[in-house]
């Protein structure tokens, strides 16, 4: 039995325990990706689609778990972050599960910004970086456990640290701050 103690082995723990057959890495793509494309961060939106990912009703302590998610998603998009934290397993896990995780976010991701973004016309750049994401879903079982593909996951992590900043810009914009009190 693993020890990890990991926000994406608590999270995995947490959907199992209520027999949820999804990737943590998954949903946090379809966060990630619908926020990217404009959804916004309204929660009973974010909360119907990843109950269609989900399948039935989710139970209030998933629900809230999700919520979280959410808030700790649009503190990064909203806050003028250089990077994103991806919700992966940690670096001690295999490998082959770091690299599946990652595979399983790209959908999520492409998934999410699909049902939102629709047909919203893109910059060259942003239809390039979704079709990076593309290619990076497909070839997650081609690492080994080497060091060149440590170095390879690793390198691609990076990548996708900042690949949804560049979405987020072109289709979502910045989130308005809260207007402050005047004061007379």
């Amino acid at each position: 039995m693993s020890t990890d103690k990991s926000p994406y082995a608590a999270f995995a723990a947490l959907l199992a325990s209520t027999g949820r057959e999804v990737s943590p890495a998954e949903l946090h793509g379809l966060l990630l990706g619908r926020s990217c494309a404009g959804a916004g961060f309204e929660a009973d939106a974010w909360l119907t689609d990843a109950a269609d990912l989900l399948g039935s009703q989710t139970p209030d302590n998933v629900r809230q778990a999700l919520v979280g998610l959410q808030e700790m998603v649009k503190g990064e998009l909203a806050g003028g972050e250089v990077a994103v934290v991806l919700l992966l397993p940690s670096d001690e896990a295999p490998l082959a599960e770091r690299a599946t995780a990652l595979g399983q976010w790209c959908q999520g991701f492409l998934g999410g910004f699909g049902l939102t973004a629709r047909d919203k016309p893109l910059s060259a750049e942003a239809m390039e970086v979704l079709q990076d994401l593309a290619a990076i879903a497909q070839v997650q079982n081609s690492l080994e456990e080497s060091e060149e593909g440590e170095g390879a996951y690793m390198e691609v992590m990076e990548y996708l640290r900042v690949a949804p900043l560049l979405l987020f810009a072109e289709c979502a914009g910045p989130v308005a701050p809260a207007p402050k009190p005047s004061v007379h």
